[in-house]
């Protein structure tokens, strides 16, 4: 496959600046593989398409405010600084991007909050926009992390909205939402709420929770026409012992396995046996999926509409088929339906 073939013409208007009022009401795009149709539905009658002992496979991920803006020593220039990770907990270094970058140099100090609460001094050039940062702060590690994170801002793509409103911090985070390293939200999840999920589990439906603490390299840019040279950036994942045996009962019984997102397809198609099994793994993935490409373990998926040219459409388009996700997409496109992170939601069965 080549990157041309993953160009479309999507209007501004159509990327979703807010979510909907209510997580399960956005719309619906059904896609059946086997009958090649295509139906418009509202999220939550997704309940209507999976029977007893089906499984549903979340990220438990949870987005931590990543962004903060400080002021550079002496010029007092407003600097943006991304909280990529957090590389040692005892020294308060962090992996994270600058904005200007040319302006901020190794042994620059950074000031944060008011009365300069956080100083960070530059310590490394790690990419073009990459810096490791080491964050002086008087006071024990949790007042540290306390601080750092009241500063911080809900980590919005700013392709979505420049700026991020109170109601961000809770829409941008879905409700299963426990283990914080995600920059970015597992944005399928999104469309999950509390009363949709007690409806699917007094149907019999089971739950699985896998963790992918996504990264910026979601959104990064494929700058190859051949897709086999593009690489993917690593990304930290866990995969429990009772998520594996969860899914693994479902195979088993012939039942249907939900990847709730890319996240979740990626890191369930991380750690396969040679029997098509699950198997319990906790690492890196940097595993990038496009057509042609068999898929071992989810037998459906549940995912947004994707930009242009992005990593995440590849994805879907192994899993729907190229050809008939096109056509779903231009039908999305005539029907106005909304596309990124706070958009509509399609399901391919």
């Amino acid at each position: 496959m080549k990157l041309s073939q993953y160009k479309f013409d999507l209007p501004a208007e159509l990327i979703a600046k807010f979510p909907t009022p209510n997580r399960d009401e956005s719309r619906l795009m059904v896609l059946n593989r086997k009958e090649k149709t295509i139906e418009h539905k509202v999220f939550k009658d997704i309940i209507n398409y999976f029977d007893d002992g089906d499984v549903m496979v979340f990220n438990n991920t949870k987005v931590f405010p990543a962004r903060l803006y400080g002021n550079k020593e002496k010029t007092g220039a407003q600097i943006e600084v991304f909280l990529l990770r957090e590389l040692n907990r005892e020294q308060r270094l962090w992996d994270v991007l600058v904005d200007p970058a040319r302006k901020i140099r190794i042994g620059n100090k950074l000031y944060f909050g008011d009365d300069d609460l956080l100083v960070a001094e530059v310590i490394d050039n790690t990419t073009s926009r990459g810096r490791t940062l080491r964050f002086l702060f008087d006071g024990n590690y949790e007042e540290f992390k306390d601080a750092l994170y009241k500063m911080g801002e809900t980590p919005l793509p700013k392709w979505v909205r420049k700026e991020v409103v109170p109601e961000d911090a809770e829409r941008y985070q879905t409700i299963f939402a426990k283990h914080e390293g995600a920059v970015a939200a597992p944005t399928a999840g999104l469309h999950f709420s509390r009363e949709l999920l007690k409806r699917m589990e007094i149907k019999g439906l089971d739950f699985a929770e896998i963790t992918l603490h996504v990264g910026l390299g979601n959104f990064r840019t494929v700058d190859v026409e051949d897709l086999t040279k593009h690489k993917m950036d690593s990304e930290q994942i866990i995969i429990p012992e009772d998520a594996a045996q969860i899914v693994n009962a479902a195979k088993d019984n012939k039942k249907n396995v939900c990847a709730v997102g890319t996240t979740v397809l990626r890191t369930l198609e991380s750690s396969v046996a040679t029997t098509g099994h699950l198997k319990p793994y906790s690492g890196w993935t940097n595993k990038f999926i496009f057509p042609p490409y068999d898929f071992s373990v989810p037998t459906s998926m549940i995912t947004n509409f994707h930009l242009p040219l992005s990593t995440l459409l590849m994805m879907v388009s192994a899993f729907a088929g190229y050809d008939f996700l096109f056509d779903a997409y231009e039908e999305a496109l005539k029907e106005k339906y909304r596309f990124g992170t706070y958009g509509d939601a399609m399901l391919i069965l």
